[in-house]
C-alpha cells in the first residue's frame, strides 16, 4: 500500500507567529506530532511519503503515486481538511482522517466524501482501520471507548520530517488532565486519568531526535504536563542525567496547570531538566468566573502571586485568557489587561469563549437551548471568533472588550515593557543554554533583523529598545536569545492584531475602536490603574 499522509495548512492564527518565522526563515513553529506517530504505527511494508502542508503543498506526482491518502486537522484547518478530502475524492484516492476535529465533529469528514474515518486514539482505531483495509472494506467508522496504554505508542517518525524548516520539535509525555473544567474538550478526548509514557520511552524519543541532529527547542505537547506529578517527577530525575550526558542539547516548553507553583520540587526538577517555559490556562482573575466554570484549581492561592512562584524558580510564563463567561461582569477585559500587567506575561493568549462539541459547557447550552449551532466556533476555529452561544451580558459588549484589551495588551511599548519585565523577573537558569535556543545563525540573523526594524525603523520604540536591550546584556546575558525571540514575535501579535480587529469587524457589522455605537469602555491606550 503507497500512503500519502498531508497535514493541512493553517490560517493566521494568534499561535501561527507569521512574522515571527519569516525573520527566521523558516515556515512553521510546529510539526503535526500526531500524523508522524500514525506514520509509525502503519505497517512497516507500507510505503510512507509524508507532506506538511504548511511547509511546503504536496505534488501531482505525490497524487498520482498513493493508493490512500491520510489527513488530520484540529478545527483552525477545517477549510483545507476539506478542500483535501474533496481534491483526493475527485481524484479517485480513498480518504482516511482522523485528529481532533473529525473525531469531535465526523458528520462534517463524512459530508466531504471520506471513507474512513480513523476517529478518538490511533493506537486503538488504526489497527481497526487497516483490518477494514486488508478485509477489502470500501468505507469504515472507527471508534473506541477505551483509551489506549500510551506505553504501547511508537516512537514517531521524525525522519519524515523537513526538520530545518520548524522553531521546535514536539514530543508527547501524557494524555489527559485530572481536572474539570466546564469549556475545554481535552477531558471529553482524552479523558480525565493522564496515562503517561515510561521515563525511558520518552529518553527514547529525544535519543532518536539528537541521532537526526535536532539541537534547539522541544515542545512537550501535554495539555497538562503535570497531571500525574509522580510519573512526571520520575521522568525529570531522568531526563537531568540524560541532559548533562548529552551536554544540554535541548530546551523545553510545556503546558501545565498553574498548581505548578504549588509544587517547589517539582518546578526545580524541570528547571534543572532544562524548561524555560511554561503555558498556564489562567483564563481570569475573576474568582466567580472561575467557579462558574468550574476552574477550581485556579482558585486555590492567589494567581499572580502563583505567577511570580513560577518566574522566581526560572520558568517564562506564557497564557491563555477567556472572556464571555457566565454571570461575567462589564470591565472583565480591563481586569485581565490589569493582571498581564502585574505579572508581566509578555504573550497573552486572549480569546472568546467558544462552547465545543462534546464538553460539559456544550451540553449544558445545548440543555438551556443557548448554542448558536451554525457560527462561532465553527466558523474559524480561532480566538477571535464571537462566541457560539447566546451570552449572559451583550454579545457587543463582550466583543468591544475583547479588542480593545487586545488591541492594548499589544501595543508595542506596551508588549516591549513586558518581554523586559518577565526577562528581569525569571530567575537564572542553572546551565548557560538553559532559555530559548537558536543555532547561532539564526540568532545572528535574528539580532540583525531586529536591530533595524525595532531598533531603527521603529522610531516610537526604538530608544525603549535599546535602553532594555543594554539592561539585559549587562544584567543578564543568558537571556539575550530569550528576549530578542520575544520582541521579535512582537512583530506578529502587532499583526494579528489587525487581523483580529478585521473579523470582529466583519462579525458586528461595526469597529469597535472607532465607533460610537460600540459599548463605552476604557480608551485603548490606558492603562488600568498604577500601570499606565
Amino acid at each position: 500500500m503507497k500512503v500519502l499522509l498531508i497535514y493541512p495548512k493553517f490560517p493566521k492564527t494568534f499561535w501561527s507567529y507569521d512574522r515571527f518565522m519569516e525573520i527566521l526563515g523558516l515556515k512553521a513553529l510546529l510539526p503535526p506530532l500526531g500524523m508522524i506517530t500514525v506514520a509509525a504505527l502503519l505497517p512497516k511494508e507500507w510505503e510512507v511519503r509524508f507532506c506538511d502542508r504548511n511547509i511546503a503543498p504536496e505534488t501531482t506526482a505525490d497524487w498520482e503515486w498513493c493508493d490512500v491518502v491520510i489527513l488530520s486537522a484540529m478545527l483552525a484547518q477545517k477549510n483545507d481538511f476539506h478542500a483535501l478530502i474533496q481534491t483526493a475524492v475527485q481524484r479517485g484516492k480513498k480518504v482516511a482522517v482522523g485528529g481532533p476535529y473529525p473525531t469531535s465533529v465526523p458528520e462534517m469528514a463524512l459530508q466531504s466524501g471520506a471513507h474512513y474515518l480513523i476517529l478518538d486514539e490511533g493506537e486503538l482505531t488504526i489497527p481497526m482501520f487497516l483490518e477494514a483495509i486488508q478485509n477489502g472494506e470500501p468505507s469504515g467508522v472507527f471508534r473506541s471507548c477505551e483509551k489506549p496504554d500510551v506505553t504501547t505508542s511508537p516512537i514517531p517518525r521524525f525522519d519524515l520530517l523537513q526538520r530545518d524548516a520548524y522553531l521546535m520539535m514536539s514530543i508527547q509525555f501524557s494524555r489527559g488532565c485530572p481536572f474539570n473544567c466546564e469549556f475545554c474538550d481535552i477531558i471529553s478526548l482524552y479523558g480525565r486519568k493522564p496515562r503517561t509514557k515510561e521515563p525511558a520511552q520518552t529518553l527514547a524519543e529525544l535519543q532518536r531526535l539528537y541521532d537526526l541532529g535536532w539541537r534547539g527547542t522541544v515542545f512537550v505537547v501535554d495539555d497538562n504536563f503535570i497531571g500525574n506529578q509522580r510519573n512526571v517527577k520520575r521522568l525529570l530525575r531522568e531526563l537531568i542525567s540524560w541532559m548533562q550526558a548529552h551536554n544540554y542539547p535541548f530546551t523545553f516548553l510545556t503546558e501545565a496547570s498553574i498548581n505548578l507553583a504549588e509544587d517547589a520540587e517539582l518546578l526545580e526538577l524541570m528547571v534543572q531538566a532544562g524548561f524555560y517555559g511554561v503555558f498556564l490556562g489562567i483564563e481570569t482573575p475573576d474568582q466567580d468566573s472561575l467557579h462558574v466554570t468550574r476552574k477550581l484549581q485556579n482558585t486555590r492561592s492567589p494567581l499572580a502571586e502563583a505567577c511570580h512562584k513560577i518566574n522566581q524558580a526560572g520558568l517564562l510564563i506564557y497564557a491563555g485568557f477567556i472572556l464571555g463567561f457566565d454571570g461575567e461582569r462589564a470591565g472583565a477585559g480591563q481586569r485581565i489587561q490589569a493582571f498581564v500587567e502585574e505579572t508581566g506575561i509578555p504573550q497573552p493568549m486572549l480569546g472568546v469563549l467558544q462552547a465545543l462539541p462534546n464538553t460539559a459547557l456544550w451540553t449544558r447550552l445545548k440543555q438551556e437551548k443557548r448554542l448558536l449551532e451554525a457560527s462561532g466556533v465553527m466558523a474559524t476555529g480561532d480566538q477571535n471568533a464571537l462566541m457560539n452561544f447566546i451570552p449572559t451580558r451583550p454579545i457587543a459588549e463582550i466583543a468591544s472588550e475583547y479588542l480593545q484589551t487586545l488591541w492594548a495588551m499589544y501595543e508595542p511599548s506596551h508588549y516591549l515593557r513586558r518581554c523586559f519585565q518577565q526577562c528581569l523577573a525569571i530567575a537564572p537558569p542553572p546551565h548557560f543554554r538553559q532559555t530559548m535556543y537558536l543555532p547561532p545563525g539564526k540568532a545572528l540573523l535574528l539580532g540583525l533583523k531586529l536591530c533595524w526594524r525595532q531598533g531603527w525603523q521603529q522610531a516610537t520604540t526604538r530608544l525603549q529598545f535599546w535602553q532594555q536591550l543594554w539592561v539585559i546584556w549587562r544584567q543578564k546575558p543568558q537571556f539575550l536569545h530569550l528576549y530578542l525571540g520575544l520582541c521579535a514575535a512582537g512583530e506578529h501579535f502587532l499583526e494579528y492584531r489587525e487581523i483580529a480587529r478585521q473579523r470582529i469587524t466583519e462579525q458586528l457589522g461595526y469597529d469597535p475602536l472607532v465607533s460610537e455605537s460600540a459599548h463605552p469602555l476604557v480608551k485603548p491606550d490606558i492603562l488600568v490603574g498604577s500601570y499606565s
